[in-house]
């Protein structure tokens, strides 16, 4: 089964993917993406300018057709950031309509369409990369994950089983196209799948109630502003599925949702290392402050720090740990892939939880408290502070997650420097790092609290 099954049915469908500035055939996708693809064919790997629109998600469709692993790139990148994911992941290639963003390696998007689908290369292996998506860890710069064609189809075909996500759905989220929620799910999953999309460029209330569907994707900070807006929510009450994701939704929007909308929201659960694991079912409970029950295929466990198993038993808080076929080949590093260090087969994601005797599982948190989670993003601190530390007034930093109504966290950055304004230093960052990285609080501090081993001790930071 190819990985983008649906777009090769025969009957075309009106309308397959629809967006605020164009609409398209199931046809007219898959011609443009061949006519694209005949271009990038041959070529190692390419990266894509990821503006969110229909460009976006015909470059990947092409790259993928052609069998050539994709690198999205955001478009809100700083120059650091993008020089960075170029050198490392050595793309040949930028399939890009933005000059400025692309250069001189740049391939258009517009203008080639309208080759016959049968040109479209054999099907590749499915072992072979498909995705590399950058992501922050806790210390230095974005990681390539490399994700092979076969992770996701097991993890889209796991979905559909868990949602009951069928070509007769129309999907409407507004999400970025860098990341798994709104690549891999977003775009990916209706192409596999065969549901018509809706892609609203914005995930603003007003868009998600205007376009009608039966599924709706978003971050917690999505559902908060929706929650915030009753009549935009209760125009959801047609739908069948609202599927939150990147982060915990707080307990209150849950139930706002619920009231609102008439039914309560499916939560899940996944990174970018993963794809989605974990997941409460269409048919299924829904329940506040938890993620569900793992998905067909993929195993989960809690240990303790040093590797023991620890019980389902809805208390013992434990480090999650996840096998199956959805993990990732492994990390990107100058152009090669670097295995990802498991664990008896077993990926350890760097998150706390539990998991109760009936196999519900609820995430407390990150093992970590240098991954800050800010309006359905996950920011490494240790990339921020490599920035701030650029800037010839600034003699140390740390940075971390403080709470945020809207957001859930925000960044906030401790800076030991030579009299700056914080207005400078948060401008500084957001020159270099995509904009919502940036510090939305700067503390001038004389100094930062270290242990006797000279760590900086982040907790007090944090509760300070």
């Amino acid at each position: 089964m190819p990985l983008l099954a649906a777009l090769f049915e025969d009957a075309d469908r009106a309308d397959f993917v629809v967006t605020p500035q164009r609409r398209v055939t199931r046809h007219e996708l898959l011609g443009w993406a061949a006519g694209l693809a005949a271009e990038v064919t041959g070529h190692r790997i390419v990266a894509v300018h990821a503006s969110a629109g229909l460009p976006t998600m015909v470059a990947v469709t092409a790259a993928l057709l052609a069998g050539v692993p994709v690198v999205p790139i955001p478009p809100d990148a700083g120059e650091l950031e993008r020089a960075h994911i170029l050198s490392d992941s050595r793309a040949e290639l930028i399939l890009s309509d933005d000059p400025s963003a692309a250069g001189d390696s740049a391939v258009p998007v517009r203008r080639i369409s309208g080759a016959r689908p049968g040109a479209v290369p054999p099907e590749p292996d499915p072992s072979r990369p498909a995705l590399v998506l950058y992501t922050s860890g806790t210390t230095g710069a974005p990681k390539g994950v490399v994700l092979s064609r076969a992770a996701l189809a097991a993890d889209l075909d796991a979905l559909a089983a868990a949602w009951r996500w069928t070509a007769a759905d129309t999907l409407v989220h507004g999400l970025p196209l860098y990341h798994v929620h709104g690549l891999v799910l977003g775009v990916l999953g209706p192409l596999r799948l065969g549901s018509r999309l809706a892609h609203t460029g914005r995930p603003t209330p007003e868009a998600y109630a205007d376009n009608p569907g039966t599924m709706y994707f978003g971050v917690p900070t999505v559902w908060s502003r929706i929650a915030a807006a009753p009549e935009r929510a209760r125009a959801l009450s047609r739908a069948r599925l609202l599927v939150s994701g990147s982060a915990a939704l707080p307990v209150p929007v849950f139930d706002a949702l619920a009231e609102l909308t008439g039914q309560a929201p499916v939560e899940r659960y996944g990174m970018t290392e993963t794809l989605i694991t974990v997941s409460a079912r269409a048919g299924g409970e829904r329940r506040a402050g938890h993620v569900g029950l793992p998905l067909d295929g993929i195993h989960t466990r809690l240990v303790d720090d040093v590797g023991n198993p620890l019980p389902d038993d809805g208390v013992s808080i434990g480090n999650l740990q996840v096998c199956g076929p959805t993990l990732l080949d492994g990390y990107m590093r100058a152009g090669g892939v670097r295995p990802a260090e498991l664990i008896d087969g077993w990926y350890p994601t760097g998150d706390v939880a539990t998991i109760g005797p009936d196999g519900w599982h609820r995430i407390v948190g990150r093992a970590s408290t240098d991954l800050i989670k800010s309006g359905g993003y996950r920011i490494g601190a240790g990339e921020v502070e490599d920035v701030l530390l650029l800037h010839p007034a600034v003699h140390e930093a740390a940075v971390v997650g403080t709470p945020h109504m809207d957001l859930g966290e925000q960044v906030t950055a401790f800076v030991v420097a030579d009299p700056v304004a914080p207005e400078e230093l948060i401008a500084f960052v957001a020159q270099r790092l995509a904009f919502h990285k940036r510090p939305r609080q700067v503390y001038l501090v004389p100094s930062l609290p270290r242990n006797a081993m000279g760590k900086i001790q982040k907790k007090q930071l944090m509760s300070g």
